[in-house]
């Protein structure tokens, strides 16, 4: 779990290095993790359970969609403004799942989730403090981390109605929605160029299908497997950690203290609201 995550939280490093429209990484990206998984359980002669899908199939295929696009708007998000920023803003997304659950799936939110709710929501105004965003355009950087945060948080409202498919099969099809949804959109709105792509960026885009999507999710759903819920939730904070730690150090981006501050409360009481006693 902890190496995935950690892979996870570098891979702003990887992305600022490809010289490609965000939709066409995000394309690239699903294309090349879901070959990899395809092959992978091709060699251990298990094919995907297409057939058993059921009902789950659109829900699968909406998934994919909200994926495709949330990674498109949280890479747009590492154009605009620092990595730490960006990443604070995107981890807003449990306080939406936990704000649209009540009026979703009708579950009562306690004072712990209101007050939880409340202090993250306060953390997220100070991370965007106007004063302390550094740039090309820091407020549009914020605005496309929410919305990947919301696209997220979609994903996760999503995956709670599926329940035929699980584990990595689940991942692969949603990793095929999203190239499905994806490469159309790329063709209405501009067509792919890869003209300016050279060796290095081929050799990026490669690591962030493999590595920082194929593997990593490999890696976190064989942790599942063997971790309970709450230490599955305490060890996913390793990835926004991994992230703001290589935006202070790597790429030397200033961070105001009270955006640290802000980043704190967010995962902090993000963090307390899914601890259980």
């Amino acid at each position: 779990m902890i190496a995935s995550m950690a892979i996870y939280g570098t891979l702003s490093l990887f992305i600022r290095h490809i010289p490609l429209a965000s939709s066409e990484v995000a394309l690239l990206r699903a294309v090349i993790a879901l070959g990899c998984i395809l092959l992978a359980k091709g060699i251990m002669k298990k094919p995907l359970p297409i057939r058993d899908m059921g009902r789950d199939a659109l829900m699968l295929f909406l998934s994919g969609a909200a994926m495709g696009f949330n990674w498109i708007f949280l890479f747009e998000a590492y154009k605009y403004t620092s990595v730490s920023v960006a990443t604070l803003s995107y981890y807003f997304a449990p306080v939406i799942v936990t704000a649209a659950c009540p009026l979703l799936f009708k579950e009562r939110m306690t004072a712990r989730q209101l007050i939880c709710s409340a202090g993250a929501t306060l953390g997220l105004v100070l991370v965007i403090n106007p004063g302390s965003l550094e740039g090309g355009d820091p407020a549009k950087g914020v605005m496309f981390g929410l919305a990947a945060a919301a696209l997220y948080a979609t994903v996760i409202l999503l995956n709670k109605k599926i329940t035929r498919v699980s584990g990595i099969d689940r991942t692969a099809l949603q990793f095929g929605a999203a190239a499905i949804v994806l490469a159309p959109y790329i063709l209405l709105t501009g067509g792919f160029d890869f003209s300016g792509m050279s060796a290095s960026g081929w050799l990026y885009m490669l690591a962030v299908g493999l590595i920082h999507s194929a593997l990593a999710y490999v890696l976190y759903f064989s942790a599942l497997r063997s971790l309970p819920g709450q230490e599955t939730a305490v060890l996913s904070y390793f990835d926004p950690l991994v992230a703001v730690l290589i935006s202070l150090t790597v790429l030397a981006e200033p961070v105001a203290p009270v955006q640290l501050a802000g980043g704190a409360m967010i995962l902090g009481f993000t963090l307390a609201n899914e601890i259980r006693r």
